[in-house]
């Protein structure tokens, strides 16, 4: 029998005593060490789609921020232009 069966014939889930949810953003420090060992192991290609993940991240990243009043500036534009 199988090793993950238990005395029921059950199969134990995979997951038990693990953590579930979002995992913690990578620190600088940790995005560094990435690219130095994929540097270091001339993993050009890998590299560059590291770096792509990581541009493209911060790069979303402060959209989420914006207020509504920043999100469309025409808004703001023909808020300002009715005052007028």
């Amino acid at each position: 029998m199988d090793t993950a069966t238990t005395a029921l014939g059950r199969a134990s889930p995979w997951n038990i005593g693990k953590l579930l949810g979002q995992k913690p953003p990578l620190r600088l420090k940790e995005i560094w060490a990435i690219r130095i060992r994929l540097q270091l192991v001339h993993r050009t290609r890998d590299l560059a789609l590291f770096n792509l993940a990581i541009n493209t991240m911060r790069r979303t990243k402060p959209d989420a921020d914006l207020s509504a009043d920043q999100e469309s500036p025409s808004r703001s534009i023909a808020a300002w232009a009715h005052q007028a």
